[in-house]
């Protein structure tokens, strides 16, 4: 899997003008099941990112982790993590999972999250989003599951 991962003042996602997902301080997580992907490597990546020591402590490093702060997680899908863009000008996404492994894989993401105390909100697989956050740094931080090329 992959995910996109910025520490956020807040952020929410809407889906036809309604609130999906809503947060305060925490993490905007942007997820994409990749070809291959499995529950296991879901729940080795929300492991990781729920250790990641993203946010400033009293001496001003990076130092605290998400559940270390009391923040939440908002996870959205984003199957455009997989572009592959070596050729051409347009796109291609077939590194990504399909779309009924990528749905279930992105649940079992949230879920795993969930499972570790976090609190999590989530946007709506396949639907056209309107995401909005306030990126705190800004921190942004590229993770996969495994090394891709």
């Amino acid at each position: 899997m992959r995910a996109l991962i910025q520490r956020v003042s807040h952020a929410k996602v809407e889906v036809d003008g309604r609130v999906t997902g809503e947060i305060g301080q925490g993490l905007m997580i942007l997820i994409c099941a990749m070809g291959g992907d499995t529950e296991t490597e879901a729940e080795k990546l929300a492991q990781r990112i729920s250790k990641l020591r993203i946010f400033k402590d009293a001496a001003d490093k990076m130092n605290l982790s998400v559940s270390d702060i009391g923040g939440a997680c908002l996870v959205v899908s984003q199957f455009t993590l997989a572009a592959d863009t070596s050729r051409g000008n347009r796109p291609g996404f077939s590194y990504a999972a399909d779309p009924a492994t990528g749905e279930r894989l992105y649940l079992h993401f949230a879920e795993a999250l969930r499972g570790l105390g976090l609190p999590v909100e989530t946007g709506e697989f396949g639907a056209d989003m309107d995401v909005s956050l306030l990126n705190q740094g800004p921190v942004t931080i590229w993770m996969d599951s495994a090394d891709r090329a």
